[in-house]
């Protein structure tokens, strides 16, 4: 009896070369580094290097999380990946009353360039590269890192890394949004543009399925919804009067990986075939490198149990290699005790341990694409096309990624898969190892690490320091500039930096945009 997918799809019990009856093995395959990109986007992929480890941290103050940077640098990590607080991701201060609580709690508070320059204190900024998981004030951030730079002596186009800047899908899945949809694609249009001129070496966007993954989206839902979120920034960019060749190399994507192995090195292999033909056909893109879908990934959290939280180190590491097998850029492995609690020293090394493991102890690297070929890899890689495609469909008779937010589709979607997945799990259907199955009578005890709640207070006395030894009339200046930038058609970032500079809080510089664009309230579709 077959059984099915994460998808919905059938997993036969057997596979032969049936399965594989009017293949085209020169289309579906191809060769690595070369259109379709099935195989992967570079010849040699891991047979040169490994994939960039880059480990994502950030909590309490910028002093406790550049301590836990220099660990990560220390212990082997190629690549640092910084989390914010609540406050900071919708761009609000540390002394803000909608903050009391969460400063410092999922993540690092970053108020004001004061906190960048300590958060990146005795890091080269050249010789890193940074991820940045930050949407709405996205363009903030990166700002505070370019004018760090400076201090340091670094020029813009030595820097490299990634802004996440993915604010469609919080629209769908997160919720971290602070303008309407209009504006929020204005001012990543601004930042396509800023960083092609200024910071030339920069993913500008992280287009995010990962966050959908962890709400619920099964893998076909996953790549679906992402990929159209993608083509809705591509049109966008396009109709602000760029090139598609101009901004497109430097657009990047963020996928989970699962523990259902086997799907899901099929789905990172459809995604590749997918955005290459779209960006090939529909947008006329010419320059190899604007076919690529180049992709992070992050292993499950949601997959991950607080009940023998140790057993979480095999999960992840069956994720981590699902990740390698289907071609990824850059991995987070995630730490065993993040069901609990923010990570420990020991259980983030152990995290980059496991990719150093899968990185140097194995052979996956040995060879690219080990997987090209498989009866069971290739059919279920075209079942997942299929299935990703006809979601894809779904959004554009709707009229894009926009409309189809605004009428609900894909929140839609997500939740009944979500409540799919929760009935198998409690009916015992799906089998969740020490949860549903395989239980202890008693767990054993664990410390987690623990957030000190003086932070907040800590934060606020920064602040109040900050806003009295500063050029306050230098600041009012600078935010009527920006306001001004943002109720025209200039480029908002460049009056931006010039705030930030200036020592504008983030909070402040949010708030001088939501006078212009108002913030998003969700309809009732939802």
């Amino acid at each position: 009896m077959a059984r099915e997918s994460e998808s919905g799809l059938p997993i036969e019990p057997v596979y032969g070369p049936d399965a594989l009856q009017d293949w085209d093995p020169a289309w579906k395959l191809g060769d690595p580094g070369a259109y379709p990109f099935t195989r992967g986007v570079y010849p040699t992929m891991y047979t040169g290097r490994p994939w960039t480890m880059r480990q994502y941290a950030g909590f309490g103050t910028a002093t406790e999380s550049n301590a836990r940077y220099k660990q990560l640098i220390a212990n082997g990590t190629m690549g640092l990946s910084v989390a914010f607080d609540l406050p900071t991701q919708m761009g609000h201060d540390s002394d803000a009353p909608i903050a009391s609580g969460e400063v410092g709690k999922v993540g690092v508070a970053i108020d004001s360039i004061d906190d960048m320059r300590v958060l990146f204190g005795g890091i080269p900024l050249d010789k890193v590269s940074t991820s940045m998981t930050i949407n709405a004030p996205a363009a903030l951030l990166l700002l505070l890192y370019q004018l760090v730079a400076e201090e340091q002596g670094v020029s813009a186009d030595k820097l490299t890394g990634t802004i996440q800047n993915d604010v469609l899908k919080e629209y769908i899945a997160r919720g971290t949004y602070i303008f309407p949809p209009k504006p929020s694609l204005r001012l990543i249009a601004d930042i396509f543009k800023y960083c092609r001129a200024e910071i030339p070496k920069w993913n500008t966007i992280s287009i995010s399925g990962y966050h959908m993954a962890e709400a619920g989206a099964s893998p076909a839902q996953e790549i679906a919804f992402t990929l159209a979120d993608g083509i809705e920034y591509v049109r966008t960019a396009v109709a602000a009067g760029m090139d598609v060749d101009d901004f497109a190399p430097r657009l990047s994507f963020f996928f989970v990986a699962r523990t259902t192995f086997l799907e899901e090195v099929a789905k990172f292999r459809a995604a590749r075939r997918i955005w290459a033909r779209v960006m090939k056909e529909e947008f006329g893109a010419k320059n190899p490198k604007s076919l690529m879908l180049r992709f992070h990934t992050q292993t499950a959290g949601v997959q991950l149990t607080a009940q023998q939280p140790e057993v979480n180190l095999v999960r992840v590491a069956v994720q981590g290699l699902a990740a390698v097998l289907g071609g990824t850029q850059s991995l987070h492995t995630n730490s065993f005790d993040e069901a609990i609690a923010l990570p420990t020293d020991k259980s983030a090394r152990l995290a980059l341990r496991t990719q150093q493991v899968l990185a140097y102890e194995t052979d996956v690297t040995a060879t690219v694409d080990p997987f090209a070929g498989s009866y069971v890899i290739e059919k279920m890689t075209d079942d997942v096309e299929a299935a990703t495609l006809e979601l894809m469909r779904k959004v554009e008779d709707l009229g894009g990624a926009v409309n189809a937010i605004e009428h609900g589709f894909q929140k839609s979607e997500i939740e009944r898969s979500a409540y799919r997945i929760a009935q198998e799990t409690d009916s015992g259907e799906r089998v969740v190892v020490g949860v549903n199955r395989f239980q202890l009578d008693e767990e054993e005890p664990y410390e987690p690490l623990r957030v000190d709640p003086a932070i907040e207070a800590q934060q606020a006395e920064r602040l109040a320091k900050l806003r009295a030894e500063r050029d306050q009339e230098a600041v009012d200046t600078a935010l009527a500039a920006l306001k001004k930038a943002a109720g025209g058609e200039d480029n908002v970032l460049y009056p931006m930096k010039e705030a930030l500079k200036a020592r504008a809080t983030v909070g402040e510089v949010c708030n001088a945009l939501r006078e212009v664009w108002g913030t998003y309230v969700p309809s009732d579709a939802f």
